[in-house]
């Protein structure tokens, strides 16, 4: 049995994890100590991330709306989650890590332009 890290859950819900291949459904756990996710058919398949651990959190956002999408940034890499309560995660989330570490994701416009951006810097540094 996994034993949990945080003393008080403030927040549980349905969620997604995003990690490897494919979709596992769980729940997911906002606590005193860690972001907390349980695989509902298999309970040894958990990821617990200690709210030290976190360097910010990405949240899709379009037309004002938070998208259902949210990925985490940390020390060790990205982990990616998704749930119907992204706005109540979210909120959960700044409580501990901070307004500053809970960022939008970049859209896909950006992407594209940013990308441009890099293209045109590496050419006109090639040709100096």
């Amino acid at each position: 049995m996994v034993e949990s890290l945080n003393t008080r859950a403030d927040l549980t819900t349905d969620g997604i994890s995003f990690l490897g291949i494919g979709a596992r459904y769980g729940k997911i756990l906002i606590g005193d100590r860690a972001f907390e996710f349980f695989n509902e058919k298999n309970i040894q398949d958990y990821i617990q991330i200690p709210w030290s651990e976190v360097n910010y959190v990405q949240a899709q956002v379009s037309h004002n709306k938070i998208g259902r999408r949210f990925k985490f940034n940390t020390t060790i890499g990205e982990l990616d989650f998704s749930s119907k309560d992204a706005g109540k995660i979210l909120k959960g989330i700044r409580e501990y890590i901070g307004n500053d570490k809970v960022v939008r994701a970049p859209t896909l416009w950006q992407r594209i332009k940013n990308l441009f951006l890099k293209l045109k810097f590496k050419l006109k540094r090639n040709k100096k």
